[in-house]
This record gives structure tokens, sequence and C-alpha cells, in this order.
């Protein structure tokens, strides 16, 4: 007969890193098929180079390297981030965003714990503003009926840096950026959605991505991984927000659904929003931070610089965490709340 007290065995971190990962399989293999080799080349190289940054750091910290390295946090982190980069980019974009995520973004303010924002969307954040003809390189999706770069001429891209002369052929810019530049120039919604980069949902290939990390974001979810309130806040305001300016005026705002399957969305609200670390630790916290990020994430999009938005509103909302923590603490067991 069970009998209390009851406790309970938290999940090791190295388990639920590894789950996390195993949950972005789906999204890397959609991602694969629809842009090439290129995705694998720069997971490969922000994977080895985040690991060789973490174990550096430690090293400099006296700390053993050997548990550290297998707890599988600096993994994780190079997959996030590896992901979010554009597949042709140079192969030093991906090397310098990684070791800005793992030292300074992360090992900087002290450790795994520690760092008050996220590592892989500082490191892309600072390569975005830094040098972005370089984070433009899209090769266009495989699936249109265009010239392709092949998957050996794809690796020399990235490690050589120089572009095939029939590069400007071969590329495409993302959905997002598409019918932003396309609205700027005053052409119909309609139009710049009627173009072969644009699937059923979203942009060729780029949606059955989407459809993958949603496909994992899911079994997190499942799993008890993450916590229901950043990704149903996160989407939930996205998709309202979305949703409003679509009824509004629909010849000038891109359909919800589009939004959804477009860009980082769906992998800035299961797999980066909530990390545990940077996001805030109460229920009712969590529902705010997620849904003032899905909201601003949805305005840069639209209204901002650049095509995506997860990236700047994770940050900004991180700033915002020991704040919303603060305001939103449940009142304790056995006092009265201040009136």
């Amino acid at each position: 007969m069970n009998t209390s007290p009851f406790f309970i065995k938290p999940t090791p971190l190295q388990v639920v890193m590894l789950k996390v990962a195993a949950a972005l399989l789906p999204g890397i293999i959609a991602l694969t098929w629809a842009f090439g080799v290129g995705v694998l080349v720069q997971i490969a190289l922000a994977l080895l180079t985040a690991l060789l940054a973490e174990a550096a750091c430690l090293k400099l910290r006296n700390y053993p390297i050997k548990p550290f390295i297998l707890d599988g946090s600096a993994a994780v982190t190079a997959l996030l981030l590896a992901l979010s980069m554009p597949p042709l980019a140079p192969w030093w974009v991906v090397v310098l965003a990684s070791l800005i995520a793992i030292c300074l973004a992360k090992h900087l303010y002290g450790g795994l714990g520690q760092n008050p924002f996220n590592p892989a969307m500082v490191g892309f954040a600072v390569m975005i503003v830094s040098f972005p003809a370089q984070m433009s390189r899209w090769a266009a999706p495989l699936a249109l009926d265009m010239p392709h770069l092949d998957s050996i001429t794809q690796v020399i891209t990235i490690f050589s840096g120089a572009v095939p002369a029939a590069f400007d052929t071969m590329a495409s810019a993302t959905p997002l950026d598409t019918i932003k530049t396309g609205l700027k120039a005053h052409q119909a919604l309609a139009d710049v959605m009627g173009a072969p980069l644009f699937g059923n949902l979203a942009g060729v290939g780029s949606e059955w991505a989407a459809a993958g990390f949603l496909l994992g974001g899911l079994y997190l979810l499942r799993a008890k991984l993450i916590p229901w309130q950043i990704p149903v806040g996160f989407l939930g305001a996205f998709m309202l927000t979305a949703s409003v300016f679509y009824g509004i005026d629909p010849a000038n705002y891109s359909p919800p659904w589009f939004h959804l399957f477009s860009g980082a969305a769906i992998l800035g609200a299961f797999f980066i929003v909530s990390d545990p670390v940077t996001a805030p630790t109460t229920p009712r916290g969590r529902l705010i931070f997620a849904a003032l990020a899905g909201l601003l994430t949805y305005m840069i999009r639209v209204f901002g610089a650049y095509p995506d938005g997860v990236a700047f509103a994770v940050l900004i909302m991180n700033i915002a965490t020991p704040f919303i923590d603060q305001y939103t603490q449940p009142p304790v067991f056995g006092r009265k709340a201040k009136t």
C-alpha cells in the first residue's frame, strides 16, 4: 500500500535535453527535404563549435568538463541556433553565432541556469543585425520547378564563402520577406501570394517544416517537458493579433494561418519561448510572458525592419522576466493577500 509522503523524482537534465533534440527531428528532416544538405551542414558546424566553446569556457572557469558537456544543454542551443540560420550562410556566420551564444550569452553570466537571455536567440540576433546579406542566403525550395544547387555545390558555397555565378537564379527570399517587399512595392497581396514560392498554407517546403516542429512540440507537451501556458499564450496572442489585422484589411495583411506556418512561429512557441531558464516560473507569468512575445513577434514581422520577429520578441521579453515573476507570485498558503 502506498503511503505518504510522496516524492516526485525529477527528470535528469540529460534526459530532458535528449527528448528535446528528438522532438526537433521531424522539423529537421522536413527542412532538409525542403532546402537540401545545407541544413545539416549548419547543424554540424553549430554543434561542433558549441561543444568546443563549452569545453573551453568550462576549462577556463575550472569546472569539470565531462558532466556539463554531457548534459546536452550546449547541443540543444546549437540545434536551435542552426535551425534559425539560412542553409547557405557562410560557415563563419554560424561558428561566430555559436561562440557568442555559448561564451557570451551563457558563460559570461555564470553558465546554465544563470543566463538572463536565450543564448541561441542572442547569437542569431547579433548575426542578423551585423551581417544581413549573409543571413539572407536561402536557397529556393527543392520542390519548385527551377534550377537548384546540388548537395556538393551547397557545401562548397558554405565553406568557400563565394556564390556560384548563377546563384541569383537559384536563390529565394523567404515567404515573409517576399510579402513584406511586395507590399512595400504596392503590389496586391493576392498577386504576391500567387507566386510559385507559396504553397497551400505558407511557403513551399517551409510549411512542412513548421508541421514537423508542431509534431515535436506536441510531443513535448504530452511528455510534460514544457508548460502548456507558453505555447498556448504565444500562439494564442500571435494568431489573435494576425486575425484582427486580417479581418480589418485582408488586402494588406496576410491570413493568420500563413503567419502560423511561416518563419519560426511554431519553432519559437514550443522550443524557444519555453526555455525554462529565461522564462517566468509562475503559471500566470508564463501566460503573460508568452502572450506578449507572440504579440511582439507579429508586430515586428509586419511593421518592423526584419521579416521575422521571434528572436527579438524573446530577447525583449527576457528583460521583463524578473518583473513578471515578481508581480505574478501566488499568495503564500496560510497568509492573507495584501489589499
